[in-house]
């Protein structure tokens, strides 16, 4: 029962996010063998005031 956790910062449509977890979901299968119901796939947004990178704020790049 692999589950992959993908943190990113909020902004993506919900076409965007579906296709990610699909295409995430068919590497997992690809690469371990496991079935596809088997495999977990969590997105965890995070508002983009309240992340950073380099100590700028993704809401100011």
């Amino acid at each position: 029962m692999p589950e992959v956790v993908v943190y990113m910062a909020e902004g993506r449509t919900p076409e965007q996010k579906k296709s990610l977890m699909k295409d995430i979901t068919d590497a997992v299968v690809k690469n371990t063998g496991a079935k596809p119901d088997a495999v977990t796939v969590s997105l965890m947004e995070t508002p983009k005031a309240n992340k950073a990178k380099g100590g700028v704020p993704f809401s100011e790049r």
